[in-house]
């Protein structure tokens, strides 16, 4: 490590301590601890605010961005230290965004200027919240068949059609969207990316209600919708292109998020110690000890290679068609962890509502629910084992 950087990291190092909440220094607990910024966003408590103020105001929710865009600047190098500092003090992060995940890493590559500088400071704030618009009834794991048209008029783009589980765009301010602008084009030409303010009329949200209870997928209807052609990322026709390469970093951070759970979570061993008890202090079912092994070593194995991803992105290399061994990594692992977990409590991690469940235990039953969404969301499963066959491993169709 050179000496700038060990500079930067004691500089670093002071800031944090004096600028991190106590309260932002404790483990998550569920999603009302998580902070995605909007403008209907919602704070848990005020050290939530005052955090992510202090952290954006530094441009360290997007550490390696441009100044001028909101970011920090920050060289890879840098942007690693940063991580390991906020983890060694058990910092919260300030923000999730998809904004900061997956459209900002598009604009700062595909966009022009003006689009840089107007929409990236926002999402490094937390200011405005954006979802994604990519499947559709007819076009999902197909996505080239998306149908929604954008039909240019004059100096806007009309937008018809209908976006499907469309996460959290009930609370979103604008959604990033897949539409065929060529009426003629083959399926892989003739499509656009464009940005879309839901606050616009002709647009309807209508949530999902999914096994768990909850309701984060939406499907959204666009009706003659008028978009800015100002608001079209990139030249028309290259939508595909674009729409590939955010889907890699789509796939990451997917990786990522579920490393953080990994985290942030109750280890295994704890939860199988207070519901199965000890002999002589180990578990006594030695499947079980196997078992909750192998789950840890794969999970320490998936924290190294999302790592490797996210220093990959830090340093603007693309991923490539290996993100997708990435996120089916990451999914499998995910599933049968929560899998696990749920046997380990037994009866009481079956709960659903009422008495006798803890709400850490409904917690857990409806985590594990929402965990089977996770070989779908993102692409499913068979589409990601396609891409490593064809695209990875270089095998025929």
């Amino acid at each position: 490590m050179s000496s700038s950087d060990e500079n930067f990291r004691e500089s670093l190092r002071c800031w944090l301590e004096e600028n991190c909440p106590p309260s932002m220094r404790t483990p998550m607990g569920g999603e009302e601890d998580e902070v995605w910024g909007g403008s209907r966003g919602v704070f848990a408590s005020p050290d939530q605010r005052l955090w992510l103020e202090r952290m954006a105001s530094r441009g360290f929710t997007a550490p390696t961005w441009p100044v001028e865009y909101g970011g920090a600047g920050l060289t890879p190098a840098q942007a690693s230290i940063l991580e390991e500092e906020l983890r060694q003090l058990s910092c919260r992060p300030p923000l999730h965004s998809l904004g900061l995940w997956m459209l900002g890493p598009v604009l700062l590559r595909f966009g022009d200027e003006v689009q840089k500088r107007r929409h990236l400071p926002p999402i490094a704030r937390g200011a405005v919240r954006w979802c994604q618009g990519y499947s559709e009834p007819e076009a999902g794991s197909d996505l080239a068949g998306v149908r929604t048209r954008a039909v240019l008029d004059g100096e806007h783009y009309v937008v018809s059609g209908q976006k499907l589980w469309t996460s959290h765009a009930a609370v979103s301010d604008g959604m990033f969207c897949l539409v065929r602008t060529g009426a003629d084009s083959a399926r892989h030409e003739g499509l656009g990316f464009l940005l879309v303010d839901l606050a616009s009329p002709g647009v309807d949200v209508r949530p999902i209600r999914l096994i768990s209870g909850e309701s984060p997928f939406c499907e959204t209807f666009f009706d003659d919708v008028r978009v800015p052609v100002e608001n079209l990322v990139g030249q028309p026709g290259q939508g595909w292109k674009i729409a590939m390469s955010l889907l890699e970093y789509e796939r990451a951070w997917i990786s990522r998020l579920g490393d953080a759970d990994f985290v942030r979570e109750e280890p295994l061993e704890v939860l199988a110690r207070r519901y199965l008890g000890e002999d002589r202090g180990q578990l006594r079912d030695a499947v079980l000890r196997d078992r909750i092994a192998q789950v840890d070593m794969d999970r320490l194995c998936n924290a190294s290679a999302v790592r490797h991803a996210v220093e990959a992105m830090e340093a603007g290399r693309g991923l490539g068609p290996e993100s997708s061994a990435l996120k089916l990594q990451a999914m499998e692992l995910r599933q049968r962890w929560r899998e696990l977990k749920v046997e380990l409590a037994g009866f009481q991690g079956l709960g659903w509502e009422g008495p006798g469940f803890s709400p850490a235990e409904l917690r857990l039953t409806r985590d594990w629910l929402r965990s089977r969404a996770n070989s779908i969301e993102g692409g499913t499963s068979e589409i990601h084992l396609n891409i490593i066959a064809k695209r990875v491993l270089g095998l025929p169709d």
